[in-house]
């Protein structure tokens, strides 16, 4: 499990993306054809072809680092293929990085305060 800093912008690029590329490739490929700047502290998530794999890129402030991850069983829920990217909250992308449906979970709301009674 991966914990993503609250208030950290989570984009899911929707297009497979060739993965024999690293590090470096996948963040030009974020600043050229996503318009994103893959340094600012995104965090960027990419799909596999075959929806079984995928790699997430980010900047920690010192380097870029790569996460890989494969499925062993199953696949990952993936939205339609579609140019552009599309937004996640931290618990999607918490649901969608351990292969469940992300589309089925929900940010818990806040709960309210208890008022003193007068």
């Amino acid at each position: 499990m991966i914990t993503v800093p609250a208030g950290t912008r989570i984009l899911l690029a929707t297009r497979p993306v060739d993965f024999r590329r690293g590090a470096h490739a996948l963040a030009a490929l974020a600043a050229a054809e996503l318009g994103e700047n893959p340094y600012s502290g995104v965090v960027l998530v990419f799909r596999s072809k075959r929806a079984d794999r995928v790699k997430v890129l980010m900047w920690d402030g010192s380097g870029l680092v790569l996460i890989w991850k494969q499925l062993e069983a199953n696949t990952f829920r993936w939205p339609p293929i579609v140019d552009g990217v599309m937004r996640l909250t931290s618990v999607e992308f918490a649901a969608l990085f351990d292969g469940i449906d992300w589309r089925r979970v929900q940010a818990t709301r806040e709960i309210p305060k208890p008022s003193v009674p007068a």
